[in-house]
Formats: C-alpha cells, sequence, structure tokens
C-alpha cells in the first residue's frame, strides 16, 4: 500500500515542459552562437556541457535554467535580457505563456527585428550562407571596397538598376 502510494504520488508530479518561450530563447541562443560563427560543440565547452544539450536548448526541446542561462550569455557575450527581447511581457491570464508568450509581432521571425516584414525574409536571414556573407563583408575593413563588393552583388541580380555615385 505505501508503495502504491509513493507511485502515486510521482505520477501527479508537475514535469516542467518547455514553453514557446523556451523555443524563443532557444531560437536566440543559436542567432548570436551562429553570428559569432560558434558551433554548437564550442558553445557547450564554454559553458560546460555537451553539445547535445545545446542542441536541446536551441530546439526548444529542453528549458534553459536561470544560471545556465547565464553562463550562455556570457559565453556569446550578451546580456540576458537579449534572450527575451521580443517576448510578450503580458500574456492573457492563465496561459502561462504556452499559446501566446511570443509577441505576434516577432512570433514568425525567429529573433530578427521587428521590421523583417514577411518569412521569407526571416528564412533568408536565418540561412547559414547569408549568416557567412554578412560575416565576411563586415570583416572587410576598407570602407571603399565593402562598397565595390556590394555593388558587385548588387549587378549579379536579375532585377539590377545600376546606382548613380
Amino acid at each position: 500500500m505505501q508503495e502504491k502510494l509513493q507511485n502515486s504520488d510521482t505520477c501527479h508530479t508537475a514535469i516542467p515542459r518547455a514553453t514557446s518561450v523556451d523555443a524563443y530563447v532557444g531560437r536566440r541562443i543559436r542567432l548570436r552562437r551562429t553570428l559569432l560563427g560558434l558551433s554548437q560543440e564550442k558553445l557547450g565547452e564554454l559553458v560546460g556541457i555537451t553539445f547535445q544539450q545545446i542542441q536541446k536548448y536551441e530546439r526548444g526541446t529542453n528549458r534553459v535554467g536561470a544560471s545556465r542561462l547565464y553562463d550562455i550569455a556570457g559565453a556569446l557575450d550578451v546580456p540576458i535580457a537579449f534572450f527575451f527581447e521580443g517576448v510578450d511581457r503580458h500574456p492573457s491570464p492563465g496561459s502561462g505563456y504556452r499559446s501566446s508568450g511570443v509577441s505576434e509581432s516577432r512570433k514568425a521571425f525567429e529573433g530578427f527585428p521587428a521590421h523583417v516584414q514577411d518569412s521569407e525574409t526571416a528564412a533568408l536571414l536565418n540561412n547559414k550562407d547569408t549568416l557567412e556573407l554578412v560575416r565576411a563583408y563586415h570583416a572587410i575593413p576598407d570602407i571603399k571596397i565593402r562598397k565595390n563588393v556590394l555593388e558587385l552583388v548588387r549587378s549579379m541580380r536579375p532585377d539590377h538598376t545600376p546606382t548613380a555615385e
């Protein structure tokens, strides 16, 4: 009988489940990690956890505890608030952030700025090649060369119209 009671008690123990806010935080972790050019493995090493755990955080499968988020923020050189930018601070009562935790204006855009208007643009910004191109472009120290590279890339577009300088 005692054993039955113990088993019954454990069945009613609430297991914290990841919410839309956890998924949003995970996307922000991934965004910052990829912008810095870090692999999941490297971030895991910096924080002292496995790359699989980083993967689970980024997918929103696992919740990130406060102290772990603190460590991740330090490794990614951002304030903790970075991970919550765009999260609705006033969800509907009783929602527990499960269904409306991320503000509508940002929900589809995986942590990109509010001026991103459509999912096609968000998909482009989330593309690995796009991130690599942006990093390489900004690594060019000479502003004149950067402008020439930009004009070269623009000239390759099918709808290109030359710009007047």
